[in-house]
């Protein structure tokens, strides 16, 4: 199932994830907006892993004394997710 996140306080806008319900793990991730590198490898080190390890190791990550990141919003929207499935 694909779920959209609009992210805040980050310079991505949104997060696009694509989620295997039955197994709780990632199959996709993709921002919009935000550094285009970085973003992709975050996408590529998550496909795969569940949503509790993802939500385990990139919740709380700040960036610029923002008191969040493009890695703590797809944290926060795994938590969203969690909730719904």
């Amino acid at each position: 199932m694909t779920f959209d996140y609009k992210t805040h306080g980050t310079c991505s806008r949104s997060i696009k994830i694509d989620v295997d319900e039955n197994r709780k793990t990632i199959n996709s991730v993709s921002f919009l907006g935000g550094c285009n590198g970085n973003l992709q490898g975050i996408s590529a080190l998550v496909k795969g892993k569940t949503i509790d390890e993802v939500i385990e190791t990139l919740k709380g990550i700040d960036c610029n004394f923002k008191g969040t990141s493009c890695p703590d919003q797809l944290a926060r929207a795994l938590e969203s997710i969690k909730e719904q499935i």
